[in-house]
């Protein structure tokens, strides 16, 4: 009889069992440390969170080799929830020297270069990403078959534009139509309220967990300007109620009041970047329950002087002028009340300082309200707030460990190679950079078929 595994080789047998005991467990829903713990793991999810006993030990030395379980002293470790960005994009790989080339090289290229920087996030800690624009279905699914290691991928699809917006990558001098569902490597452009559902209903049947639309100008496109309202207050609410009637929700890219005020207004749950946020607006969103997730360290990439030139010179220009707005932004939108999800937003190359955000909003917020922001704040936003974003009995068991309390300085986790000792991801050990810790999420290469 054929078996799933016949059909796809690469499936491995279930996550094994786990006792993590002495362990000191970051609660990020209380913000304390749960010292001395034992957290046993099965078939990949959290089974039971308690007091460490000497029996865990005693268990640890007397187990069989026939045991399934591994037992692992945490003596001196901080477990805490597994990272989750709420801001990336795919497709914009690394090996090209400018933004432009990185957009714009072939799909095939792109797809074929996705799981290195995929293996890269989930080094780093992230166990879930949310792609805001170009990441395929196919990828999704490959990474949750175990066909590479990625981090849980949750997608928009393509991010949808109007003509001239900021996903409408045409050159002033480019007079060839683009509407009508017509898209690149990282959008679709559509106009009017009927293009706007198509597009939302496609994009959803292409496998979108949630929708993200361009509601004002953008750094990196050539023809919208920062201060752009993009969409019409009626294709806006179209396109909310197409993605609500899918049981899904709409994030809108945003930088200045009037476009936040705009996207929120006429039903948005989410805004991205929200750098000249006020704090009128911001106490607006705490009020309707939206979610901010600001993207600092793209800017200050770009700004840097390592990558000089990487911009095309319109885009430097308006890279300044967001720069500067985004920790105010922060600040206010944090003393509001407003939920603030962690983000990144790098392109390319730049994708290796991914956790360079946390050394950034440290500057303006606490070490626990930058940790929540990457754990329990960013699985509400992708609706898997009771299976993510804690280490919690029944949630799936992806969990770092550290060398030091978060807590107490969140900067740590902007220094993976130094204090992110493990990373696993449903129960499985993806990284591991101690003695006490041993990879066990190898992909399997059968060479003969089974008889």
């Amino acid at each position: 009889m054929v078996q799933e595994s016949d059909i796809k080789p690469w499936l491995r047998p279930a996550a094994g069992s786990y006792t993590l005991y002495n362990a000191n467990v970051v609660d990020v829903a209380a913000g304390t440390i749960l010292k001395s713990t034992t957290v046993r793991i099965s078939r990949g999810k959290i089974a039971s969170i308690t007091p460490a006993s000497p029996s865990d030990k005693s268990s640890s030395s007397s187990s069989s080799s026939s045991s399934d379980t591994i037992f692992i002293d945490c003596t001196g470790q901080y477990l805490s929830p597994g990272l989750i960005d709420c801001h990336v994009h795919l497709i914009a790989v690394p090996g090209f020297t400018s933004l432009s080339q990185a957009f714009g090289n072939p799909d095939s290229v792109s797809l074929l270069r996705q799981p290195y920087v995929c293996a890269q996030m989930l080094h780093r800690g992230f166990t879930s990403v949310r792609d805001c624009g170009g990441a395929h279905l196919a990828i999704k699914e490959a990474i949750a078959d175990g066909v590479f290691p990625g981090p849980r991928l949750f997608i928009a699809g393509h991010a949808l534009s109007q003509s001239g917006g900021h996903a409408d990558y045409r050159s002033p001098h480019d007079h060839s139509m683009c509407c009508g569902g017509a898209h690149t490597m990282m959008g679709r452009v559509c106009n009017g309220e009927a293009q706007c559902m198509q597009a939302v209903r496609e994009e959803i049947r292409a496998g979108a967990d949630f929708i993200k639309i361009m509601g004002s100008g953008g750094v990196s496109s050539p023809t919208d300007k920062i201060d752009h309202l993009q969409f019409t207050p009626r294709e806006i609410r179209a396109m909310v109620e197409c993605a609500s009637n899918a049981g899904t929700y709409v994030t809108a890219h945003a930088y200045t009041v009037e476009a936040i005020r705009h996207c929120i207004d006429n039903g948005c749950r989410g805004i991205e970047h929200g750098n000249f946020l006020d704090r009128e607006t911001a106490l607006i969103m705490k009020e309707k329950g939206c979610f901010l997730t600001p993207t600092l360290i793209t800017y200050d990439q770009m700004a840097s002087e390592k990558w000089s030139g990487y911009l095309p010179p319109d885009g430097q220009s308006k890279n300044s002028e967001v720069l500067d707005a985004g920790l105010r932004a922060l600040k206010i939108a944090s003393e509001a009340g407003v939920t603030i999800c962690y983000g990144s937003d790098l392109l390319g190359p730049l994708g290796a300082a991914q956790t360079g955000e946390f050394r950034l909003r440290a500057k303006v917020l606490s070490s626990l309200e930058v940790l929540r922001s990457a754990t329990i704040n960013a699985a509400r936003l992708i609706n898997q707030e009771t299976s993510l974003g804690q280490i919690k009995e029944g949630f799936e068991a992806d969990m770092l460990f550290l060398g030091a309390d978060p807590l107490e300085d969140v900067t740590i986790l902007d220094k993976p190679d130094d204090y992110v000792h493990g990373v696993m991801k449903a129960g499985r050990i993806y990284k591991s950079r101690s003695a006490r810790l041993v990879e066990d999420a190898e992909v399997p290469v059968k060479v003969k078929a089974s008889l």
